[in-house]
């Protein structure tokens, strides 16, 4: 049982010890005068937008942008992510291995 405790521990440690490492990567992708920046835990950090898209006109196209750019930096971010886990070999679930 205390090695089962163990196992736990040395894994959430890893867990914690990878999530600050992801939190330092950052990753923009910019679509139609819509830039998201987005950390390797997948929080967005920075939302710009062109003036231009600021009109009540343009409300719709502005939403629209929004969504397909956060929807990209997501899918970039976890492909960035997962090769990076991959690449650094630092996170061992026992068991898994």
């Amino acid at each position: 049982m205390f090695h089962k405790l163990k196992q736990y521990n040395d894994l959430r440690k890893q867990a914690n010890s990878l999530k600050s490492k992801l939190a330092e990567e950052k990753t923009t992708v910019g679509s139609k005068g819509v830039s998201i920046t987005m950390d390797g835990n997948i929080e967005v950090k920075e939302v710009n937008i062109d003036s231009d898209l600021l009109s009540p006109d343009k409300k719709h196209s502005l939403e629209s942008n929004v969504r397909d750019t956060v929807n990209e930096a997501v899918k970039k971010t976890q492909r960035i992510m997962a090769t990076k886990m991959r690449e650094s070999g630092d996170f061992n679930i026992p068991g898994l291995g």
